[in-house]
């Protein structure tokens, strides 16, 4: 086969896999200005009362503030919880330090379902603790922990321990150099895993449903219990256009924020 024909070929590939991920996605943001109130296609009419039942929606409003609620908090444990680990495991050796590690990753390739009904067993009936807004954030910053910790070890990886030494063979104690040294390499990172880690949070059902009492609704609970409801799918089509367009933001900057850490670990 030609190389012609395996750049032909190639971008076929990539142009039918978009295509298979984007178009749904544009579906759904032409779908909030349907007029139709049920999954019609193709849209009948174009209206924006959707977009004004939504933004005048308190149930949508509560929802969007705990889930922000949520995804702050988990964010907050898997960037201190996260860069912990990352230091532990990638500045030293010790015995089991690979099993250690396979540990921390784990919880991000386990089945949701599981790391659901393993929280829930482990609040309800093993510590005895009452589902709230806590039990899932702590849930959630399990697997939010790995981004993080994913995002510092490739770059203590990258920067190596030269610049920490220089600092301290120059007379600055381990908290100077942490502050003026390994830190501000390390700022770039921490921020590209706490928007991925919002991001995870923010978007997460199966682990919420398993480990949120009644009353408390993050903004995906509150999707998938309108779904089915009487005229209120061109609102879930509302609120789901408006998801898309957010996710862009969190992971664009991520993107942005690793592509400055690895031009800075290259200098």
């Amino acid at each position: 086969m030609s190389s012609r024909s395996v750049r032909w070929f190639a971008a076929a590939a990539m142009t039918f896999g978009l295509a298979f991920v984007y178009i749904p996605l544009a579906v759904i943001l032409i779908n909030s200005f349907n007029v139709s109130t049920v999954f019609a296609w193709p849209p009948r009419g174009f209206t924006t009362r959707w977009w004004s039942s939504a933004i005048g929606n308190d149930s949508i409003r509560q929802a969007v503030v705990t889930s922000v609620q949520v995804g702050l908090i988990a964010t907050a444990a898997a960037l201190v919880m996260g860069t912990l680990l990352a230091f532990a495991l990638g500045r030293y050796t010790f015995f089991g330090r690979h099993t250690v590690s396979l540990l921390v990753v784990l919880p991000i390739a386990l089945p949701g379902i599981v790391t659901a009904l393993a929280f829930r067993t482990a609040f309800r009936t093993i510590l005895g603790i009452e589902l709230s807004i806590w039990t899932v954030a702590v849930a959630h910053a399990t697997f939010c922990m790995v981004v993080v910790y994913n995002n510092v070890v490739a770059r203590l990886r990258r920067m190596g321990t030269s610049p920490e030494e220089a600092s301290m063979d120059l007379g600055a104690n381990t908290f100077t150099t942490f502050r003026l040294v390994t830190f501000p390499l390390l700022r770039g990172a921490l921020l590209a895993g706490a928007l991925l880690a919002f991001g995870l949070s923010f978007d997460e059902i199966v682990v919420t449903l398993f480990t949120a009492p009644p009353g408390v609704t993050t903004l995906p609970i509150w999707i998938f219990q309108n779904l089915s409801r009487p005229n209120q799918a061109p609102v879930v089509n509302v609120v789901a256009a408006v998801l898309v367009v957010a996710s862009v933001i969190p992971i664009y900057l991520s993107q942005r924020l690793a592509g400055d850490t690895t031009a800075g670990g290259r200098v």
